[in-house]
């Protein structure tokens, strides 16, 4: 009960934190969106500065579909910020990499203070912001601490000796556990507090790739009732998840030695983070001189018409 209320205070962190972010943009995020979506390369920078900005992938995604429904975004133009949304979004796990747990507490009480004295909305929203922030980081240390005591349980180590061995199982486990979350950041940080002791980066990493594809669920929700465009663009996201993730899956060894090489003797924290940043790097510079052939592909698998 302590894992789940440890995951509960993480993601009512991420949420709010999100929301007072998106407060204090304004209509910032929309014109930026507008004003720099007129090539694929701009569309992709975007994504990944207003994903990193709002720590939220997800957010971006469900904005994207709704600006895309009501005409405000062309297709063309919607792809290019997802494909960048998934680089940003790895900027959440290279912060949880890095020690933060003595921030805590300093954290809480400069913001909730700071909240209390300043005037502008603006102000209060960013203070909102730097306080969830710190309720998220809360989180993933009571996760951190309770998952500790169940990891030496024959059970876990069976699980992770499972993930480790079956790369598919590996796969299946990080994609349920962020479909349910409905947090890629969630999935990732328990991830990198389980992993050290129980798991070496080559059983890890396909855990990684999984929960790349487990956030696709929320754009599919999302799109259900929108418009015929914001389906394909949901559908643009899970084949952009599925197909790095089938590719780097096939060269996880090699992958994990290539994260290895670049970051030597460090927590398997970092390389975590630096792997799941690289990923989406990877698909996204793999993807963006293609985003005509991904337009094309999901208009014809989501056709006008009945």
């Amino acid at each position: 009960m302590a894992v789940f209320g440890g995951l509960a205070i993480f993601l009512y962190g991420m949420q709010t934190m999100t929301d007072a972010l998106r407060d204090a943009a304004g209509d910032k995020m929309r014109g930026l969106l507008s004003a720099a979506t007129g090539t694929p390369l701009t569309g992709a920078l975007a994504g990944m500065l207003i994903t990193a900005a709002l720590q939220s992938s997800s957010a971006v995604t469900v904005a994207v579909l709704g600006f895309v429904s009501a005409g405000l975004m062309s297709l063309d133009q919607a792809v290019p910020v997802i494909f960048g949304a998934n680089v940003g979004t790895t900027v959440t796990a290279q912060l949880l990499a890095f020690s933060l747990d003595g921030l805590v507490y300093p954290l809480l009480f400069a913001s909730l203070l700071t909240r209390g004295l300043v005037k502008s909305s603006r102000g209060k929203s960013l203070a909102l912001a730097a306080f969830s922030f710190a309720l998220l980081l809360e989180g993933i240390r009571l996760m951190g601490s309770a998952a500790a005591r169940f990891t030496a349980s024959p059970r876990f180590a069976g699980l992770m000796l499972l993930a480790g061995e079956k790369p598919l199982a590996g796969l299946a486990l990080g994609a349920s556990m962020t479909a349910l979350t409905q947090s890629s950041s969630a999935t990732v940080a328990i991830l990198q507090r389980l992993a050290p002791g129980t798991l070496d980066l080559t059983a890890a990493i396909p855990i990684l790739l999984g929960c790349n594809i487990g956030t696709t669920v929320t754009g599919l929700i999302a799109a259900a009732g929108g418009s015929r465009d914001a389906r394909r663009v949901a559908l643009a996201h899970c084949i952009f998840n599925l197909t790095g993730a089938a590719v780097f899956l096939c060269v996880t060894p090699y992958f994990a030695r290539l994260v290895a090489i670049l970051t030597p003797s460090v927590s398997i924290a970092r390389q975590l983070a630096n792997a799941h940043t690289l990923f989406n790097a990877a698909c996204t510079a793999a993807w963006l001189p293609l985003t005509r052939v991904m337009v094309k592909l999901v208009t014809r698998a989501v056709p006008d018409g009945k």
